[in-house]
C-alpha cells in the first residue's frame, strides 16, 4: 500500500524562544493525523507530515492559534513570494532596533537616577519625584517596546505553554507593582513598601537587546530560496502554430517546444527535439568542463546554452522542475534541527516553570506561614542593613516573591551566546570566516566527518593549460600562438583557457577569420593566413590529418592524468597537443593535511568522471572519494552519514551544494562560488580558501567555550541568588544589581574572544 502522507511547511509568526517553538511543535503534533512536526526558532518555519484524508485544511491553522501563534503558507514558486518574505524580515529587524533604542533611551535615564538615590540617599526631583519619575518611566518601557514581550506572555500563559516572555513578565510586573504601592504609601492609602520599579524598565531593556541580536541573525532565513529562485530563465520562446512566441516560465506547459538560442538558459526540465549543442551544466554537476547535447539528450532548467540552436520539448514545470527540488531540499534541510536546539528546548521548558513555581511558593510560605522563616530575617538583620522585619507578612511574601522573579530573570542567560556569537563572529570576520547560523560554531568543535567537493572548493573551478607539447617543427610558443589566435574567436570555457594562458604567458595572438565551430568537436578558421584546427582526435581525424602512434601516447598519457587533450593543426599537419586541467587550488593539499592531522576523516565528493576524480583525490591526499554524484545523492550521502551518529561538515562553492550544505550539521560555503552556496551555508569562508575551515574550527572552540563560560556563571548566579530571595535576605535592588553584573560579565568575558589567534 502507498504511503498517502504530505510533507507540508508553513511559517510560524510570534515565536521568540526556544519554549515558543516547542509549544509550537507540540500544538502540530497533537493534530490527529499528524505522524510528524519538526517547528525551527531560526527560520521560524515548521515542517509536518500527514494524512490529508485525515487532517482539515484550516487544523493547522487552528492549533497554531490556539497555542498562542500565527500561522502562514509558506509558498516559493515566485521570486515576488520571495521578495515578500524577506521584506517581512527585514521589517522585523527594523521593529526590533527601534524597541530596543526606544527602550534604552527610557531605561538610562532611570539608571542614572537610581545611582544617587542607592549610593547617597539622594533623590533628584525629591522622594514623590523620584517615585513617580521612576515609575512612569519603567511603565513606558513596558508599555511600548515591551508590548509585544507581555503579549506574547499572556498569549503562551492562557494556552499552558508559558515561554521565557512570561518570565520577562511576571519580573518586570511585580517589580512595577511595588511603584504603584510606593505611590499608594505617600498618599496615605497603603503600607510602606520599598519602590523597585526602575527596575522593570531594566530588566525589560536587556531583554530586548538580546531579542534584537537573535531577531537579526533569524533575519536572512529566505534569502538563499530567493537566490535560488533567481537562477532560472523569466522567458521561455516557444513555437505555436508555426510561429515563435514569448511567454513567461510559469505559464510554460508539459509539451511546450521551447527554441533555445546560444548563450541563454533553459527555460525548464525537457528532452532536446532538434539540433545539437554544448551545455554549461554546472548548475546540475559543479563541473567547469561543457557537456555535448544533441537530439534525445534531456536538459535541465537553468542550465546555459553555450552554443548552436537548440530544440527542446518540456517535460517538467513549475515544482516538479530541478531547481524547484533543490529549493525544496534546501528548505527541508533549513527546517531540521540540531543537536544545541533540543538541549535548548529541554532548558527552557524546565527553568521557566520551576522559577515560576518558587516565585509563588515564596510567596505563600511568607503570607502563610511567617513565623517559619521570620527567625533568619531577626538573625540576618543584624548584619544585612537592608532587611526590615518590622514589615507585614503580606508585604514580606511580595518582596521575597519579586526578589526570586528579578533575581532569576534569564538576562544573562538570554545574552550568554548571543554575545559570545557576535564577538566570534566579528573576530572570524576579520580573518574571513562569516557566521550566518550561531548554532554551526556551537557543531563545528564536535564534527568528525568533513565532505569536501571537488571543483571549486579542492581545485580553481576553471580549467587552465597544464601541459604544451609541440609537434614537429613547433615551438611551445607557436603552438598557444596559432591555437590561442583561433580560440580567440570562441566563448568556449577551453578557449577562454588557451587564451587566457596566451596572454598570461606574452605570447602574441594573431588575428583570425573564417572561424568555424562544430559543437562537441573542434574548431577551425584562419589565423594568420594559416588554416587552423583545434579540436578532438575525432575532429582532426575526419579533416584528414594523420596523427603519429606517438602523438596519441602522448596524449593517452596526459588523459590519464584526468587532463583534456586538444590536438593542434596548422595548414593540414599535426602541430601538437595542448592538455588542460581544473587545477589545485594552492593551499588544498597543505590544509586537507592539516585538516586530516585534526583527526578528521576526509570524503571528496565530485560530480566528474572516475579517472578525474581520483587523480585530484591522490593528488591531495584523500583516501576516500565518490564521484558522478548528482545534487540529490550528495544530501543523501550525508544524511546516511549522519544516521550513523557521525558530525558531518561539508565545504562547497556551487549551486548543486546546496542541498548539501543545508543538510550537514555545517554547511560551510566557499564566497568565491556562487551566491546560492554562500546563502545556503551556515559559514562562509570568504577568501575562498581550504585553510578558513581550520580557522573556522580553532574559532569554533574558543567561541563555544565562551557560551559555556557564560552559560555555567549566568546558572551559578541563580543557584546562589534564589535562596537568598527565597529566604527573604536579597534586596530586589541588589538581585538587579547583581543580574546586571552577570550580563556584563557575560558580555566582558565574550569580549576576550578578541583575543584568539586564528
Amino acid at each position: 500500500m502507498k504511503d498517502k502522507t504530505v510533507n507540508k511547511q508553513f511559517k510560524i509568526d510570534g515565536m521568540h524562544c526556544a519554549g515558543c517553538s516547542a509549544a509550537v511543535e507540540r500544538a502540530l503534533k497533537r493534530v490527529p493525523g499528524v505522524t510528524e512536526a519538526v517547528v525551527n526558532l531560526t527560520t521560524e518555519s515548521a515542517k509536518v507530515i500527514y494524512d490529508p484524508i485525515l487532517v482539515p485544511e484550516d487544523a493547522f491553522e487552528k492549533a497554531v492559534d490556539a497555542a498562542g501563534y500565527s500561522l502562514r503558507q509558506e509558498e516559493t514558486e515566485t521570486e515576488e513570494d520571495s521578495e515578500a518574505e524577506l521584506s517581512r524580515d527585514k521589517k522585523k529587524v527594523r521593529e526590533a532596533k527601534k524597541g530596543l533604542l526606544i527602550a534604552w533611551g527610557l531605561t538610562i535615564p532611570i539608571i542614572l537616577w537610581m545611582i544617587p538615590e542607592m549610593f547617597f540617599g539622594y533623590y533628584f526631583l525629591g522622594h514623590w519625584g523620584h517615585t513617580l519619575g521612576m515609575f512612569l518611566l519603567s511603565l513606558g518601557v513596558l508599555l511600548v517596546p515591551g508590548r509585544e514581550t507581555l503579549v506574547g506572555a499572556y498569549k503562551s500563559t492562557i494556552h499552558g505553554s508559558p515561554s521565557m516572555d512570561a518570565m520577562i513578565a511576571l519580573g518586570t510586573l511585580s517589580a512595577l507593582t511595588t511603584g504603584i504601592l510606593a505611590i499608594l504609601n505617600m498618599a496615605g492609602l497603603a503600607p510602606a513598601f520599598h519602590n523597585f520599579s526602575g527596575i522593570a524598565g531594566m530588566i525589560m531593556a536587556f531583554h530586548l537587546t538580546g531579542r534584537y541580536l537573535e531577531t537579526k541573525a533569524r533575519g536572512r532565513a529566505s534569502s538563499a530560496i530567493k537566490k535560488l529562485l533567481t537562477l532560472g530563465a523569466k522567458e521561455a520562446t516557444i513555437q505555436r502554430d508555426g510561429l515563435e512566441i514569448k511567454v513567461p516560465v510559469k505559464n510554460l506547459k508539459v509539451g511546450d517546444i521551447m527554441v533555445i538560442r546560444p548563450g541563454e538558459k533553459i527555460p525548464t526540465d525537457g528532452n532536446i527535439l532538434e539540433g545539437s549543442c554544448e551545455m554549461d551544466e554546472s548548475l546540475v554537476t559543479g563541473e567547469s568542463m561543457p557537456i555535448p547535447k544533441s537530439a534525445g539528450d534531456p536538459v535541465t532548467g537553468g542550465t546555459i546554452n553555450l552554443n548552436g540552436l537548440i530544440k527542446a520539448e518540456a517535460s517538467k514545470v513549475g515544482k516538479d522542475t530541478f531547481l524547484n527540488q533543490v529549493i525544496r531540499m534546501v528548505e527541508e534541510a533549513q527546517t531540521s534541527k540540531v543537536p544545541i536546539q533540543a538541549f535548548a528546548d529541554r532548558i527552557t521548558a524546565v527553568f521557566v516553570p520551576i522559577v515560576m513555581l518558587l516565585a509563588l511558593s515564596t510567596f505563600l510560605i511568607w503570607y502563610l506561614f511567617p513565623d517559619l522563616l521570620r527567625p533568619v530575617i531577626l538573625w540576618a538583620a543584624s548584619f544585612i542593613p537592608w532587611i526590615d522585619p518590622t514589615l507585614g507578612r503580606g508585604a514580606m511574601a511580595l518582596s521575597a516573591a519579586i526578589a526570586v522573579l528579578v533575581i532569576a530573570c534569564p538576562c544573562a542567560l538570554g545574552l550568554a551566546t548571543p554575545t559570545a556569537l557576535v564577538v566570534g563572529s566579528g573576530k572570524g570576520a576579520e580573518k574571513g570566516i562569516l557566521i550566518r547560523k550561531g548554532s554551526a560554531i556551537q557543531i563545528l568543535k564536535q564534527v568528525d566527518t568533513l565532505f569536501l567537493d571537488k571543483t571549486g572548493t579542492i581545485t580553481e573551478g576553471k580549467p587552465g593549460v597544464t601541459d604544451l607539447i609541440p609537434g614537429a617543427g613547433y615551438s611551445e610558443r607557436q603552438l598557444l600562438s596559432f591555437a590561442g589566435g583561433l580560440e580567440s574567436a570562441s566563448e568556449h570555457p577551453l578557449a577562454k583557457a588557451v587564451v587566457d594562458h596566451a596572454r598570461k604567458t606574452e605570447t602574441p595572438l594573431p588575428g583570425n577569420s573564417s572561424f568555424k565551430a562544430v559543437p562537441g568537436k573542434g574548431v577551425q578558421g584562419l589565423v594568420g593566413g594559416r588554416e587552423v584546427l583545434v579540436g578532438t582526435q575525432d575532429y582532426l581525424g575526419s579533416q584528414g590529418i594523420v596523427l603519429k602512434e606517438t602523438d596519441l601516447l602522448q596524449a593517452e598519457r596526459l588523459e590519464s592524468q584526468a587532463k583534456t587533450v586538444l590536438f593542434v593543426a596548422v595548414q593540414g599537419e599535426f602541430a601538437g597537443l595542448i592538455a588542460l586541467r581544473d587545477t589545485l587550488k594552492p593551499d588544498s593539499k597543505e590544509a586537507i593535511n592539516s585538516l586530516r592531522q585534526e583527526g578528521l576523516r576526509i570524503i571528496m565528493l565530485s560530480g566528474d568522471n572516475e579517472r578525474t576524480a581520483k587523480a585530484v583525490a591522490e593528488e591531495v591526499g584523500i583516501e576516500e572519494v565518490i564521484f558522478r554524484v548528482l545534487p540529490q545523492q550528495k544530501a543523501g550521502l550525508i544524511q546516511k552519514e549522519r544516521e550513523k551518529g557521525s558530525i558531518v561538515a561539508m565545504v562547497g562553492d556551487g549551486i548543486n551544494d546546496a542541498p548539501a550544505l543545508a543538510s550537514a550539521d555545517v554547511g560551510i560555503a566557499l564566497g568565491t562560488g556562487t551566491d546560492i552556496a554562500i546563502e545556503s551555508g551556515d559559514l562562509v569562508l570568504t577568501q575562498g580558501s581550504l585553510t578558513g575551515v581550520l580557522k573556522s574550527i580553532t574559532l569554533s572552540k574558543a567561541t563555544f567555550r565562551k557560551i559555556k563560560q557564560n552559560l555555567f556563571w549566568a546558572f551559578f548566579y541563580n543557584v546562589v541568588m534564589i535562596p537568598l530571595g527565597i529566604l527573604g535576605m536579597m534586596h530586589p535592588v541588589l538581585a538587579e544589581i547583581a543580574m546586571a553584573m552577570s550580563s556584563l560579565n557575560v558580555v566582558t568575558n565574550s569580549r576576550r574572544l578578541n583575543r584568539v589567534k586564528l
